[in-house]
């Protein structure tokens, strides 16, 4: 199966190199994909510009694949569903939830000259970052890509409720599957509350399991594509 791979915010698709080869040797087709707006200069790229490009991802697949989308690129997989219901076998995120109908995409920190940077280490001490050691810190906030402002305040639409027929598969690398129920119920995300087939899968690591556990996370995938 065509396993789609979006990374979140400051990463391009070379954040998936690690996991590329070990979900190939696991039968799948991973395709990291580099959106809009994630280092090819384009500061003026929107959050349309880069669900278009996923759509088109999802469109050019010759099956229905799997759409993979870490941190704030939950948001974007799950538009892929929203957008292409029929298409799309399923959905996994890891390491956040959608945003809701009409919130911003990823207005989460400040913007500078039209683009969001890295805020450096700060906002993510603790669990998200625990198992990152100082060289690797280092690359990635070396290589990190400003967000640009049309991409992290774009408004999400979500227009088409067969979206909740999609099975989601919940990854939880810095929290656990109890603490992402306990919050869905709460009524973090009024959306996958919904959903009608919704899994949750437990990964120890941080926030960045493509980095620190590349080979447990693309077990976790494949297992979600097979299913």
């Amino acid at each position: 199966m065509d396993i789609l791979l979006i990374a979140g915010l400051w990463l391009d698709g070379s954040a998936w190199d690690d996991v590329v080869p070990e979900l190939t040797a696991l039968g799948h087709r991973p395709v990291p994909l580099v959106l809009p707006g994630q280092g090819d200069g384009n500061t003026l790229a929107t959050l349309d510009d880069q669900l278009a490009a996923v759509l088109a991802a999802v469109d050019a697949a010759p099956g229905k694949p799997l759409v993979v989308g870490h941190s704030a690129a939950s948001t974007l997989a799950w538009l892929a569903a929203d957008a292409r219901p029929e298409k799309v076998a399923g959905v996994a995120l890891i390491g956040g939830f959608p945003a809701a109908d009409g919130r911003a995409y990823a207005d989460f920190f400040a913007i500078e000259g039209g683009v969001m940077p890295f805020p450096g280490w700060g906002p993510f001490e603790g669990a998200d970052s625990a198992d990152l050691d100082q060289e690797a810190r280092h690359r990635f906030a070396s290589a990190a890509v400003p967000v640009p402002e049309g991409v992290a305040r774009g408004a999400v639409r979500l227009t088409d409720e067969r979206r909740f027929d999609v099975p989601v598969v919940v990854v939880c690398p810095e929290f656990t599957p109890s603490q992402a129920k306990e919050w869905i119920a709460a009524g973090e995300s009024a959306d996958l509350a919904r959903v009608s087939r919704l899994e949750y899968v437990d990964l120890d690591s941080g926030h960045w399991p493509m980095v620190t556990r590349p080979r447990e996370l693309a077990r976790v995938l494949a297992e979600a594509a097979s299913a």
